[in-house]
């Protein structure tokens, strides 16, 4: 993998598991449930020109993945819910790279995204505990992948989400000695 790979995805692109077994569920909940907690101890310190130093040259800025996290993770949430009260339905995707360089993502305090994130996975938590392994088994449809998902390989997604996102901005902190 060349170095801009190894930035892009630090931890390799995702794959889903071929199975998903209660055990390895569980670790994804708990997963979920500790990511915003460990985000915070990663850039409580940050000062407003390391959030808006870029993870790689023309990559986004931690201040856009602090709020890339938050937009994403809100409407995995979100789409587990359609799934787990409709019949497959159609999600809506949407772009999260214009997303992303909207005056939010940009410019504001990462605060206000920390404490979506927060309240997104506690409450994310607390439906993942309450969920069968049939309910796991509920689907979605992606429009622009043209499939199904189901929420057991979305969680594995996310989990794998939260861990490359999070090992950008580790590496970052390491690269400049932060």
């Amino acid at each position: 993998m060349s170095d801009l790979e190894n930035k892009k995805f630090p931890i390799g692109p995702f794959e889903a598991p071929e199975n998903i077994c209660d055990t390895t569920l569980d670790t994804y909940i708990k997963a979920i449930k500790d990511f915003p907690g460990k985000l915070k101890n990663l850039i409580e310190h940050f000062t407003d020109e390391q959030f808006d130093t870029p993870y790689r040259e023309g990559g986004w800025t931690v201040r856009q993945l602090v709020n890339h996290i938050a937009d994403s993770h809100a409407n995995s949430f979100i789409r587990f819910k359609l799934a787990l009260t409709e019949d497959n339905p159609t999600i809506k995707p949407y772009d999260e790279a214009k997303w992303a360089e909207l005056q939010d993502s940009i410019h504001m305090p990462v605060k206000p995204a920390m404490r979506m994130i927060k309240g997104t996975h506690q409450r994310w938590t607390t439906l993942l505990k309450s969920l069968t392994n049939k309910q796991f088994e509920r689907t979605f449809h992606h429009p622009e992948h043209n499939r199904n998902y189901n929420l057991r390989d979305n969680l594995a997604l996310y989990v794998w989400h939260c861990n490359h996102h999070f090992t950008h901005i580790e590496n970052l902190k390491k690269e400049k000695g932060w």
